[in-house]
């Protein structure tokens, strides 16, 4: 960590770069002799990515930015706010730090928090960044987290725990076992150590697999922002009293839309089926990983297509966790189609939206929306809408 990237001319140099060209500042001298041009541009390119991502770093003066990867593999602050809205209580141990994104906003809800980071380099960075942030009870521990936990005689009240999910190879694993560390492994030393744990695993985690290997779950949060899912989250506690509930959330802006079931009322669920009525409704991310295909339209009152489409219909405009659309017309799949401009959509269908944009020579925009999809009676249909 490079101290004199602190300094006030070096600070104001970065605050106010308002140029995309940050690649200029790398080849060119530096107007800082103890800060290298390469330096430089690195604070730059990472206050960038921050823009969005992280708004409360990137609009903070005196921020040591790391590494743009470290920013890449972060929370965002959205899936972090909510995170902490999970916790609560005196004392929590993030025992996979990082950036301390997570272990910032789980400090505005819990007394302590205790964060671990093995990269000692991006432990100091952080260490100087939580002051920045004016955050005050946070605990920085340099080293491994599951091996201080061993030697801390204490017991928390949650523990946090994001895995690695990479390979040495870099390799993308997403089990539970093929984590570092290996969550299944160390859950009784977690247990014994904090009264609650929250854990966060791939997206790509199979949530009836991860219950079966779990056993101790109290929920199961999966969290989407602007209809894309980034973040699997369990509630583990050592003795749960209720059937685990899902959780399907998608962060849109400032509003959170949700929906809550438990696996039981989707098995027990019958779904009624139909042709496309007057309104087609679409399920966001969140709820088609959540898996809740019956619950949903047995709450919403709507009928499905078929039972692997997951598109849903009805005669009234309703309340629901996804896209809301005004069906225009319903046309039997052929050869030729008369469309020229339109969204497009596939759901149960066997061919690509490339494949489609190519073979009927459709462009891409405008108003119409296209649901390439499959029927009752396994009727190959395209269904054209407007959307609410």
């Amino acid at each position: 960590m490079n101290k004199s990237i602190l300094n006030t001319g070096v600070q104001s140099f970065i605050q106010n770069f308002s140029s995309n060209d940050i690649l200029s500042v790398a080849l060119k001298e530096s107007p800082f002799p103890n800060v290298s041009p390469k330096e430089l541009a690195q604070q730059l390119t990472s206050r960038k990515k921050c823009e969005n991502k992280l708004p409360d770093w990137h609009n903070c003066e005196g921020i040591y930015y790391p590494d743009k990867l470290h920013i890449e593999q972060a929370s965002s602050e959205k899936t972090a706010q909510y995170k902490s809205g999970l916790v609560e209580g005196n004392t929590l141990a993030d025992l996979t730090g990082g950036m301390g994104v997570d272990s910032y906003h789980f400090s505005k809800k819990v007394g302590e928090v205790t964060y671990f980071e093995t990269n000692a380099v991006l432990a100091e960075i952080t260490a100087h960044n939580f002051h920045a942030l004016g955050t005050d009870n946070i605990i920085v521990g340099i080293g491994d987290g599951v091996a201080a936990l061993k030697k801390i005689h204490k017991v928390y009240d949650w523990i946090y725990l994001d895995p690695s999910r990479r390979t040495e190879d870099n390799r993308r694993v997403f089990r539970l076992e093929e984590g570092t560390p290996n969550v299944l492994e160390i859950l009784p030393l977690l247990f014994s150590k904090a009264h609650n744990i929250l854990l966060k695993t791939a997206p790509m985690l199979d949530i009836q697999e991860g219950m079966r290997a779990l056993k101790q779950v109290d929920s199961i949060h999966v969290v989407a922002v602007q209809n894309e899912v980034k973040e699997l989250l369990w509630v583990l506690r050592k003795s749960p009293e209720t059937v685990p509930e899902i959780v399907a959330v998608n962060l849109i802006g400032n509003q959170k839309d949700s929906f809550t079931f438990t696996l039981p009322e989707e098995e027990e669920c019958e779904s009624n089926f139909s042709a496309p009525l007057d309104y087609l409704y679409e399920p966001n991310a969140a709820l088609l990983k959540s898996g809740a295909f019956k619950s949903i339209g047995k709450r919403s009152q709507l009928a499905k297509l078929h039972p692997h489409s997951h598109l849903y219909t009805g005669t009234e405009i309703k309340t629901f966790p996804g896209r809301r659309f005004k069906v225009i017309g319903v046309y039997a799949y052929a050869k030729k189609m008369p469309f020229k401009k339109a969204n497009i959509t596939t759901r149960n269908f066997p061919m690509s939206v490339a494949a489609l944009r190519k073979k009927h020579r459709i462009s891409e925009g405008g108003d119409s929306y296209l649901f390439f999809t499959k029927i009752t009676e396994e009727q190959l249909v395209v269904i054209e809408c407007l959307k609410l």
